[in-house]
């Protein structure tokens, strides 16, 4: 027992003669001293973003070190957001411990400046900068510099048609894009739109926008407000007006490509009609206005609605009463309409609601509900 009371007094004898108060007053003070300074890109660098290049660097940022007294371990991360916003809402490009340098690929900077309000294909100005954190203090922050990014999206693009008929057709106030009902593209990279509007004013104009807000337009060719000519032409344009005074649903047609330029509105009443139906099927005249059963506009939900005794059969879907023209089907029975599909079943008699909903552009729906 002597012997080990012997050694723990040796031991913190060592101990105590290891750590002298001059040693303890010379280590370094570890606080924030200096904050990192962003040095690549240079300020007002520009980026057009591609989905064939998503995984390539679009660029590498880089920057000189945070300081903080002493040896400590320090996160980067890139922050960025649109300018004039000053960092309330920042998106993080990327980060790194303890580097000074960061790739930061096409897929992520797209991914970033989509969140923060970028128009896809379209140039926005945007914010750059470093946070450089330690768990420890306050984050410190370099230098911001001013960017340009032209993102991108792979999803059909999409057209929305603010204008004068929207409060009375239950689409939010007038020409207001951010509650306008929309066209959609057939395709990735498309230019021909198409979507079905209800437009309750006779004397209604409007116009054709590639995102929700003015900063762009399509308009009127012609040289009076509302006059249809069936012709875009991007801003400065007059409004769009309906081919004739007429206020109805409609299929309404847009192809922005710079070689077309053109739009158009037919008139899409909706009923059913089918051997299922009280009707049954036209019996050859394409033009017989004595078949269909027609269906009730609702611009508070959006779509079309019919009660009614089915028998056991078939029916489909029929615009205006005449001709087979627009005509919606369900080829495969999945509740997915397309034009001119296949006939669609109703199993047992019995009296149905049957609702159509054509609200959702290119994604055409409905449903038979036995009551």
């Amino acid at each position: 027992m002597k012997n080990l009371t012997k050694v723990i007094i040796a031991l913190f004898s060592v101990l105590a003669v290891s750590c002298t108060i001059d040693e303890v007053k010379d280590r370094a003070v570890i606080e924030p001293v200096g904050a990192p300074v962003l040095t690549a890109p240079a300020t007002g660098a520009s980026y057009v973003l591609k989905p064939e290049s998503a995984a390539a660097q679009i660029e590498r940022f880089t920057w000189d070190s945070a300081d903080y007294g002493g040896p400590v371990e320090i996160k980067y991360t890139i922050e960025i957001d649109k300018k004039g916003n000053e960092f309330a809402a920042p998106q993080s490009l990327g980060g790194i411990v303890a580097q000074n340098q960061l790739s930061v690929t096409q897929e992520a900077m797209n991914a970033a400046v989509m969140v923060l309000g970028g128009v896809p294909f379209t140039p926005s100005d945007f914010e750059v900068r470093i946070k450089a954190s330690t768990g420890l203090f306050t984050p410190m922050y370099s230098n911001v510099i001013n960017i340009t990014v032209s993102g991108y999206t792979t999803e059909n693009p999409k057209l929305w048609i603010p204008g004068s008929f929207q409060d009375a057709s239950g689409y939010g106030g007038d020409w207001t894009p951010a509650t306008a009902p929309q066209v959609e593209a057939s395709g990735f990279g498309k230019t021909d739109f198409e979507g079905y509007v209800y437009i309750n004013k006779a004397d209604a104009q409007f116009k054709f926008t590639p995102a929700p807000n003015w900063d762009n337009e399509f308009g009127e060719a012609g040289a009076t407000d509302g006059v249809y000519t069936g012709i875009l032409k991007a801003k400065p344009a007059k409004n769009c007006g309906l081919p004739t005074a007429k206020a109805s649903y409609y299929l309404v047609k847009a192809d922005t490509d710079p070689t077309k330029l053109t739009y158009t509105l037919t008139e899409a009443v909706w009923g059913i009609t089918g051997d299922a139906t009280p009707g049954g099927w036209p019996d050859g005249d394409d033009n017989s206005l004595d078949h269909d059963s027609m269906m009730t506009y609702d611009k508070d939900t959006k779509t079309w609605t019919l009660t009614l005794a089915l028998t056991a059969g078939k029916i489909k879907f029929r615009a205006n009463n005449k001709n087979w023209a627009l005509n919606f089907g369900d080829t495969g029975a999945d509740g997915t309409l397309e034009y001119g599909g296949s006939d669609i079943t109703v199993g047992a008699a019995g009296n149905y609601t049957v609702t159509l909903d054509l609200s959702k552009p290119r994604k055409y729906t409905y449903s038979l509900k036995k009551n």
